[in-house]
């Protein structure tokens, strides 16, 4: 049994946004189906890298769930469509605002077709406000929600995310709303519309951003790897490489001073709270680089673990991959690609008593379930 074992998902979404959300339901056990273009399918098939011939971008976003190909421009398709969501508890889409619409299946007819249907909406800017209309990318809403004003090095370019985190989080909130409206409708009966918007997710992940500003007036800016609150809370540099250290607290500092072997550091006046450490900053980065250059990355991750101060190395994707902590809970699944083994991040729910930890439907080929699900 898994969690969402006899939900029905129609999933119009492609690239990104939508297909991480359907992925979220898919790996969750819902009944995901992707209706794509015919001879075309969604446009994330064209996106490389590739692997036997086949795009690792959408193997890695497809999982679990099946394809048909539509054409919902055609009568037959639209019958075809409306025949779907009439046995589905959730529609999710993410062309622009108003498409919908035009292919014939506003609000009011989806209702019509099914009461119980909760409709997920994803787009840049949502379903009302002056935006609505406009394209975007990730990279689009990133900017315009503030997170690349205060992400990259002081006085340096306003830097992207590395990862999508304009679609994550949107498939992500996405999923949260879904699985809000799957439990009212239990209690009624009663599906809803759901309205999400790639900026206003990024809006609710800035955290004190927005309420430094609103404190003090003044807009955040970039400050590399240190935490505008909290010291030291950053990066520092070892013998042969940099090092993350978190102190969260006054005595976290106390017990890293005495284990650098300069317990004198936290009575200096300068560093003994966190708000003078916070202020002092530029005065205490030398010092604990200094300090920490004496020892190898390895030797520092080992001594600061012993002590059970926070502290982890900053690893690259390759390592990553082979961390200890990451294999023994199992987040790096294996996709079987015509005999070639492509690696992807697996699911972070882990569940007691409905497990979702496996792959149980490779990603399909385009419309690979037409006969299955049209029939």
């Amino acid at each position: 049994m898994k969690p969402l074992d006899g939900v029905r998902v129609i999933d119009l979404t492609r690239v990104l946004a939508g297909p991480y959300c359907s992925l979220i339901l898919a790996d969750l056990g819902a009944e995901v189906i992707k209706v794509e273009t015919p001879g075309q399918g969604d446009d994330a098939r064209a996106y490389g890298p590739f692997i036997g011939g086949k795009s690792a971008y959408f193997l890695s976003l497809n999982r679990n769930k099946k394809s048909v190909a539509l054409d919902l421009k055609t009568p037959q398709g639209k019958v075809a469509l409306s025949r779907l969501l009439a046995e589905a508890d959730i529609l999710i889409e993410n062309y622009r605002p108003g498409t919908l619409n035009k292919l014939g299946f506003p609000w009011t007819r989806l209702q019509e077709i099914n009461p119980g249907l909760i409709c997920c909406h994803i787009s840049g800017f949502g379903q009302t406000g002056p935006y609505r209309d406009r394209p975007a990318y990730d990279i689009i809403a990133q900017a315009m929600g503030g997170i690349m004003s205060i992400t990259g090095q002081p006085a340096g370019v306003p830097t992207r995310v590395g990862a999508s985190v304009a679609d994550i989080t949107a498939g992500l909130y996405a999923t949260v709303g879904i699985l809000a409206a799957l439990r009212v409708k239990a209690e009624t009966g009663l599906g809803q519309e759901i309205d999400i918007s790639m900026l206003d997710c990024q809006v609710a992940i800035l955290e004190n951003a927005i309420a430094r500003y609103t404190v003090s007036g003044e807009s955040p800016e970039p400050i590399g790897n240190r935490h505008p609150s909290i010291t030291p809370f950053t990066s520092v540099s070892a013998r042969d490489g940099y090092i993350i250290i978190a102190a969260g607290n006054d005595v976290l500092w106390q017990k890293l001073c005495r284990m650098l072997g300069s317990p004198d550091l936290a009575d200096d006046a300068r560093f003994k709270t966190n708000s003078d450490r916070t202020e002092n900053w530029e005065q205490l980065r030398p010092i604990l680089d200094e300090l920490f250059s004496a020892r190898s990355v390895a030797e520092w991750l080992e001594l600061l673990s012993k002590e059970g101060l926070p502290c982890g190395p900053i690893n690259n994707v390759a390592q990553m991959v082979a961390d200890p902590q990451v294999k023994a809970r199992e987040m790096i699944w294996e996709i079987d690609v015509d005999g070639a083994c492509l690696g992807v991040s697996g699911n972070p729910i882990k569940l007691s008593l409905t497990p979702a930890d496996e792959i149980y439907l490779p990603p399909p080929d385009l419309g690979e379930h037409d006969d299955e699900i049209l029939r």
